[in-house]
């Protein structure tokens, strides 16, 4: 029987990002994909251009229909733009006993819309953090969300700290490319060649239960980024779905989301989506 993945997220209408990515990618691992669309973007691969949220009445209804048909295996959240969706989400998530919650903290598009206030980012802290799995924020997400400007891997765990106080159990944060070349080429210890080697790798750093884990990734130059968080949190809930441990399913997902970047269509005048295909 298929395992089934429910994403409550964002609708990205260009495709390349939000519940669209999320089914593909579900669909990709082999898992039956479900979707509650707690707003509607309007974007393409140039930016976010407005939104119209949905009520948390309508978030509700969406998400407990599939449970009561299905059953859920593994979730994951997005753009939850208000604090009244997100606290109906933590209530659906403890009132059905829902497991193996991926929680992607969405707070701005690359291009600077900003997807989330400051009171329902409180929200989602409170509520939604303690319940997930894992929480998967990128720099830029880990720096508002912990008040801590990342300038070393030292803030690195500084911001995982926090967020642990927060409430979050483990914690992934997206380092990508642009972090782990600054970081590299200010080593002065280091000779040029690793330099240029390590400048290569994109790495995200995972906490589990206070340890510092690294997760190395080939680094693609490429303008090909659009969608590549939703993809890989949807990636995460997808494995931890089919029974992977954690870690599995982060190294899984970091090498699928590696492959789709490195075979991106690059359609678009902006940032192209990403390739999510099965493997």
């Amino acid at each position: 029987m298929s395992k089934i993945c429910l994403t409550i997220a964002g609708l990205d209408p260009s495709g390349g990002a939000g519940v669209v990515a999320d089914i593909k990618t579900f669909s990709a691992f082999g898992c039956f994909a479900t979707a509650a669309i707690t707003s509607v973007t309007f974007q393409n691969t140039t930016g976010v251009f407005g939104a119209v949220h949905q009520t948390a009445d309508s978030v509700r209804q969406q998400v407990q229909l599939v449970i009561d048909d299905f059953g859920v295996d593994a979730l994951k959240t997005g753009m939850m733009p208000t604090a009244e969706i997100i606290e109906e989400v933590a209530r659906l998530v403890v009132e059905n006993n829902l497991t193996n919650l991926v929680v992607d903290p969405v707070v701005r598009s690359t291009s600077g819309f900003d997807l989330i206030d400051d009171t329902a980012l409180r929200s989602l802290i409170k509520q939604l953090f303690p319940l997930a799995a894992i929480i998967t924020p990128n720099i830029p997400e880990a720096e508002r969300i912990s008040g801590i400007a990342i300038e070393s891997e030292s803030d690195i765990e500084d911001v995982a700290a926090v967020m642990s106080e927060m409430g979050a159990k483990n914690v992934l944060i997206k380092g990508g490319h642009f972090f782990n070349a600054e970081c590299t080429m200010q080593n002065a210890e280091l000779s040029e060649p690793i330099k240029r080697d390590l400048a290569k790798q994109a790495v995200d750093y995972l906490f589990v239960g206070g340890d510092l884990l690294k997760i190395e990734g080939d680094f693609h130059d490429t303008t090909a980024t659009h969608g590549t968080g939703c993809v890989l949190s949807a990636a995460i809930a997808a494995n931890l779905a089919l029974g992977n441990s954690l870690l599995e399913a982060l190294q899984i997902a970091k090498a699928f989301v590696n492959e789709a970047i490195r075979t991106a269509p690059n359609i678009g005048r902006g940032h192209s989506p990403i390739n999510i295909k099965a493997t």
